[in-house]
């Protein structure tokens, strides 16, 4: 959700700005599950999402786990006139940079499993002390981090990737999928669902106070 902009008042009021028709209007105090509607263009300027922070941490500690997986067991196993070979996916980047092509394996190391490692961390980082009305140090600057690693953290394109990888492939070796696969394919909906599940608004107003 983009940004809000507020606008703290003498007698105690908050103003919001729309962030579609800039509508300036009293922000009203919300529950879980609530929204705050724009009155003049009808665009959903807050919304309270109904559940806790341990919700987020529980679909968070999952998607780690699930990362864990995928990591350290065999992505695929492929048998090619009776040579048989076994990947995973940090061994795929490191046969993109013996092969020469190190961007393209800089690019496949950052967006599955740099970028993806460190969204699943930096909500630890910032939910976690957040939970026990605590923050750690720069929790902010991790949170607006946390943000830009959005368009980074590409693991369903990944998938795409060896999906395609296997359709060409099918014709010319005997493949075997193995469990890393499946952990990565579970991630992908995993991830989403923390990033759905957080609530900005909420984490930012908890940030706060700290200063």
């Amino acid at each position: 959700m983009p940004h809000l902009t507020n606008k703290q008042l003498d007698s105690g009021i908050t103003l919001t700005a729309c962030h579609d028709c800039d509508l300036l209007f009293p922000m009203p105090h919300l529950h879980k599950g609530e929204k705050a509607i724009c009155p003049r263009c009808g665009a959903l300027v807050l919304e309270r999402k109904g559940h806790s922070f341990d919700y987020s941490l529980a679909l968070a500690l999952t998607s780690l786990i699930l990362f864990t997986i995928a990591n350290i067991n065999t992505l695929l196993r492929m048998n090619v006139a009776g040579r048989s070979e076994s990947e995973n996916i940090i061994s795929g980047v490191y046969e993109l940079y013996t092969q020469g092509y190190w961007e393209i394996a800089a690019l496949v190391f950052v967006v599955s499993i740099f970028a993806p490692l460190l969204k699943i961390l930096c909500v630890f980082y910032v939910l976690a002390p957040l939970k026990f009305n605590a923050r750690l140090p720069y929790a902010k600057q991790v949170f607006r981090f946390f943000e830009v690693l959005h368009p980074w953290a590409m693991t369903e394109v990944y998938m795409l990737g060896i999906l395609v990888a296997l359709v060409k492939l099918a014709d010319l070796a005997t493949i075997n999928v193995g469990i890393a696969l499946y952990a990565f394919a579970a991630l992908i909906p995993f991830m989403a669902a923390t990033d759905a599940s957080l609530d900005d608004h909420e984490i930012w107003e908890r940030l706060e106070p700290s200063d």
